[in-house]
């Protein structure tokens, strides 16, 4: 159709001042051709825009799944690919670095602050070694690492970490004792609940890797919660006063271990002082017998003097030697102690 550019102005004129009906305007596009236009060139635009939807990039932390016909073709790394244009393959790109969460025996109801959350009894109250109710509420972190097998394999994902996290935490919390599992316990069955739950998930093919396993808050059911402290109380007392008799004997049994020793240390110089004394005296007896055969009057008289000399030190005797005592007056004190330097006279003791 030739172009009467007159009429055309006048329409552009006209449509600056009221704008066309949209069904005009389809009706006339449907009928507007370009001069010389050929259909091979319109379907081969539209070859090269379909052939153009098989390119697609992978982000650093993606994995690309693409699927032939729905099934698993293959898995790509990070940066630009192409796959056979849809609807023969597609891609699928999940983030296989994000550390995802679930949350089991309670749900977050806001994150705050403050935060406020929800209490799922059916999935908290667990039952424990020694029967005994516990309320256990705790958090699972994991990630992918086979992309193929997290998108194929499992059709719930979320659910069945959820599942099989709550069955393996059951049968751990049930192997051990109530005590345990409220205070010395916890990191080994954070532990062991995580190896466990890596096992079930490994053998579910789900393509997850367990990063870790947190206890947020365990105690009783809140209807027998303080009978519990009570008895966490008393368990503290009889650990305190065990410590504090434990402590008051380790401190007397080594200080009377010490003075026994001083004790028979000292008894046992005592007997070695008396035994030697004893053979002394009985060497010094048996040494003066030797003597006393020999010259029996000469022995007899040296006891004497010895003796004599004994017990003169020990008496309150006053000795004057002959030509002095004339010289002194028969009145005066001499039961006391006298020295008289120069005179002769002797005190108690001297010679």
């Amino acid at each position: 159709m030739p172009w009467d550019w007159d009429k055309l102005k006048q329409k552009q004129q006209g449509y600056s001042r009221t704008p066309p009906q949209v069904d005009e305007f389809l009706n006339r596009l449907k009928h507007f051709k370009f001069p010389g236009l050929r259909f091979p060139v319109i379907v081969g635009a539209i070859i090269i825009i379909w052939l153009l939807t098989g390119i697609y990039v992978v982000a650093p932390d993606e994995v690309g799944v693409v699927k032939r016909f729905g099934r698993l073709a293959y898995t790509t790394g990070p940066g630009p690919h192409y796959h056979l244009p849809i609807p023969i393959e597609s891609v699928m790109k999940p983030k296989v670095t994000k550390v995802r969460r679930i949350e089991i025996g309670f749900r977050t109801i806001y994150a705050g602050p403050p935060a406020r959350y929800k209490d799922v009894p059916d999935e908290s109250l667990m039952l424990t070694g020694d029967e005994n109710i516990v309320d256990v509420k705790f958090i699972v972190q994991y990630r992918i690492k086979d992309a193929a097998a997290y998108l194929f394999n499992v059709v719930n994902p979320e659910k069945t970490v959820r599942d099989a996290s709550e069955a393996v935490m059951r049968e751990v919390i049930g192997k051990n004792r109530i005590d345990e599992v409220l205070t010395t316990g916890k990191f080994r069955i954070q532990e062991d609940v995580a190896t466990l739950l890596q096992h079930l998930l490994d053998v579910y093919g789900t393509g997850l890797d367990v990063v870790a396993v947190q206890l947020q808050d365990v105690h009783p059911p809140q209807q027998v919660i303080d009978a519990f402290k009570d008895v966490a109380s008393a368990k503290e007392d009889k650990i305190k006063f065990i410590n504090e008799a434990e402590g008051y004997r380790n401190d007397l049994l080594p200080r009377a271990k010490g003075e026994a020793a001083q004790m028979i240390n000292k008894a046992r110089a005592y007997r070695a002082s008396k035994i030697d004394r004893a053979k002394g005296d009985a060497s010094r007896f048996t040494q003066l017998l030797k003597e006393y055969k020999k010259a029996k009057e000469i022995t007899k008289k040296r006891l004497y003097i010895e003796t004599m000399e004994k017990i003169v030190q020990t008496a309150d005797t006053i000795i004057i030697e002959e030509g002095v005592g004339k010289n002194l007056v028969p009145i005066l004190p001499l039961m006391k102690e006298l020295s008289v330097e120069g005179q002769g006279i002797r005190k108690r003791g001297s010679k």
